[in-house]
Formats: C-alpha cells, structure tokens, sequence
C-alpha cells in the first residue's frame, strides 16, 4: 500500500514554470529599435522610462513644401473679361433665372437655349455688370435702350431679362428672322449693320455673331 502510494506520488508532473512577463520578453527587441532611434535623432543613450525616449530639446524649423503645380486658376467668363462685376455680385441661379427665361421666351417666340447663350455671353449671368461702354445687368442693356423699353431698374434681372428678350425680338423682326444680323444688331446696334449692309467689320461684333452661331 504504501509501495503503490509512493508510486503515484511520483507520477505527479511538476509544475511548468510560468513564462516571464511580455515585457521582459520584449525587452531585447525594443532596445534594439530605441538605439536605431537614438543613433538617428542624435538623441543621448539614457532612457528612463519604458517606452520613452528623450528627444533633442529642439528639431529644425522645416520649411514649407511648396506645391509642385500651381493650382490651375478657372477661365473667366466671357463677359467679366471685359465687364465690370462688383466684388458682393454673384451670377444669378438657374433655379432662379431658367423658369423666366422660358417664359419670356415663349412670349417672344425665341429658342430659349438662344436667349440663354445670349445672357451667357453679354454678362455670365451677373445682375450687376457693366462693360466698359456703359451696358448693364443681365442682357448688357445700354442705358438710352433701357430707358425706351420702360426698366426702371437695369439690374434688376428679371426687368433686364424681360426688356432684353423684347429688343432681340424687335431686332430678329427688323432684319426678316436673320439671326447674323439680329444679333450683330443687338451687339454694335442697327445703324451699324444698316451702314455696313451686313454684320459690320468690327472685330468684337463679328467674334460676337460667330460664338452665338457657332453655339447653336
């Protein structure tokens, strides 16, 4: 009995000895990546803390990166390249501007696409515009036009928009529906294209006539 006892005492394992801790185990590897820190930094070999590292009191100002390409500035509208805009005007909002420019349209029997492209070119859609010649608003009226067509208020966009489809309609009607002539008209004004019998031979009244036409 005490034979068999003493037998399975013996066959007991010992206990397996507990692993050190993680951070023993990592010890050998983080020295080895502080001191390839250090040797960069320049920094001194003391380390009083796990994880710390005493860095140079002060590092390089770096200078700014400069961007390898300059930002590309967007083109212009036509019109602003010539026209002066107020720095408070901003374009007027489709959402605003289409819905009256399809019903005047309609009420003057012109393509409205037409009449878009017309107030794209004579001011980008800025209200408050004015060229270098005196126009004004939406349509560029000048202000003798703008006086005879009753707008009271040239920046007024829907004013400007109303009076301004009623002038193109007037000139499409004097010159029989030629557009060539109707907008080269509503450009340089009918005295010239009646003196010239034709578009007249100036270059911003041609380039005028050819952007419009070319458009549509």
């Amino acid at each position: 009995m005490l034979w068999f006892a003493s037998l399975a005492w013996a066959q007991v394992p010992a206990p397996t000895p507990a692993p050190p801790p993680l951070a023993e185990r990592m010890k050998p590897s983080l020295g080895k990546q502080r001191e390839s820190v250090r040797k960069q930094v320049g920094a001194a070999r003391e380390d009083p803390g796990w994880f710390t590292l005493p860095w140079p009191s002060e590092w390089p100002t770096l200078a700014p990166v400069e961007p390898l390409v300059e930002p590309v500035q967007p083109e212009p509208p036509v019109a602003t390249k010539t026209s002066y805009v107020p720095p408070d005007c901003d374009p007027v909002k489709p959402a605003f501007i289409d819905p009256e420019i399809e019903r005047v349209a309609r009420r003057e029997n012109l393509p409205p696409e037409r009449l878009r492209d017309v107030i794209r070119k004579e001011s980008a859609f800025y209200p408050c515009a004015v060229s270098p010649k005196g126009a004004i608003g939406l349509m560029q009226l000048m202000p003798d036009t703008a006086k005879s067509l009753g707008v009271k208020d040239p920046m007024d966009p829907v004013g400007n928009l109303d009076a301004g489809a009623r002038y193109l309609r007037q000139m499409l009607d004097r010159y029989a529906g030629d557009w060539r002539l109707a907008l080269a008209a509503y450009n340089a004004g009918p005295g010239a294209v009646d003196s010239a019998n034709g578009v007249p031979p100036y270059a911003e009244t041609q380039n005028y006539v050819q952007d419009l036409l070319g458009q549509r």
